[in-house]
């Protein structure tokens, strides 16, 4: 009895067993990526007509400007222009109370002129004294005093002159006038204000146009940009344009006229200059502006959408299909246009390559494709 009852459960436990090794294997299988294909979609690199740009956040800057601050101590007597003003070289701006200076001028006058009669005195003495001493009239001692007379005399004059020099600095200082063309802006200072040596601040002075815009490149770029400078060729007319920041375009094109004399040591960046015209005022010192700078992406180039582009570890791949796989292939990327991006290296005009379906994907992973993008639809995108 025993015996048949093991024999039974035997039968009954071995098919069960041979079951459940039989479904885990083909569970395994089922799970196993390399088993699959994976659907997606693809796209056939192809040819566009493009015109690349590399932006950069600006800032207008004046090609000269200064501010004008007081060198003498006084009362602000005058003010001669209007707030916003364009003003002249050489126009006058700001009058300091010209008083004790004009006085001071006249005093300084004085001085030298008697110190001149003095010279004067003293040298009619001298030569007075040497005839007498040529016929042993005179000591040649008191030769040697009228000598020293006038070498003193000539001394004072000297003194008396520089005197009137500085008074005279003094003078023109109460007179501030502007040391360029631009535009003078908001007075800080009203008729009546005291002001002393370098205090305060008066106004200042931006030169309009030209003007510039200041931006930074990093390291890499200098010789680029060195290029542009040191050969004028280089630079084509549309190769610096601006952008405003309500997203309009500056109608003039502008020139690279500087690059720092350093990089950065903490920012790893230098300072490029671009001029613009700006004959209207519409750029204003300390507005932000984007400049574009055209690139080497010009004219037919090799373009596809942006999302075929997976990056992994600062560099960049695509997943291009062969047969019924994928490799992973590096590219080097070019300037990117909305949905859309030019690759410089690693692709083929007529390759095919993922665009959706990327998360699931490996090196050599099994595809199924579906109904692939031309260059029709990845314009579509691009618009």
């Amino acid at each position: 009895m025993k015996r048949n009852l093991s024999w039974l459960m035997a039968a009954v436990i071995c098919p069960t067993i041979l079951i459940s090794c039989g479904g885990e294997e083909n569970a395994q299988q089922q799970m196993n990526p390399a088993s699959m294909a994976v659907p997606v979609t693809t796209y056939h690199v192809s040819e566009e007509s493009v015109t690349g740009t590399d932006t950069y956040p600006a800032t207008v800057v004046p090609l000269k400007e200064v501010e004008l601050r007081p060198q003498v101590a006084g009362y602000i007597t005058n003010i001669f222009v209007e707030d916003g003003q364009r003003v002249t070289k050489g126009q006058r701006l700001y009058e300091i109370d010209r008083t004790r200076y004009q006085a001071a001028y006249q005093q300084a006058q004085a001085s030298l002129q008697s110190a001149r009669a003095n010279l004067a005195r003293v040298q009619k003495d001298l030569e007075r004294y040497e005839r007498l001493a040529e016929q042993d009239a005179i000591a040649r001692q008191q030769v040697d005093y009228a000598r020293t007379d006038v070498q003193t005399a000539q001394a004072q004059v000297d003194a008396a002159q520089a005197q009137v020099s500085s008074a005279s600095t003094e003078l023109s200082y109460s007179v501030i006038t502007a040391p360029f063309d631009g535009i003078i802006g908001i007075s800080q200072v009203r008729v009546g204000a005291q002001v002393s040596a370098g205090q305060p601040l008066l106004n200042t002075i931006s030169s309009m146009d030209p003007i510039a815009a200041d931006f930074a490149i990093n390291e890499q770029e200098v010789p680029r940009f060195a290029n542009f400078l040191n050969n004028s060729q280089s630079q084509p007319d549309s190769l610096f344009t601006l952008e405003l920041g309500n997203g309009e375009s500056y109608p003039h094109s502008g020139k690279l006229i500087t690059v720092d004399r350093a990089i950065g040591r903490q920012t790893g960046t230098t300072t490029a200059r671009v001029q613009f015209p700006n004959p209207n005022r519409q750029l204003i010192p300390g507005m932000s502006v984007n400049i574009n700078v055209l690139n080497q992406d010009i004219g037919n180039q090799l373009v596809i959408p942006y999302r075929a582009v997976t990056e992994q570890l600062g560099e960049y791949y695509v997943y291009k299909v062969q047969a019924d796989s994928v490799i992973q292939q590096n590219v080097t990327l070019g300037t990117r246009f909305g949905a859309n991006i030019v690759v410089r290296e690693g692709v083929d005009a007529g390759d095919q390559i993922v665009v959706e379906g990327l998360q699931r994907l490996r090196q050599g992973a099994k595809v199924q494709v579906g109904a692939p993008q031309g260059a029709q639809s990845g314009a579509a995108a691009r618009q």
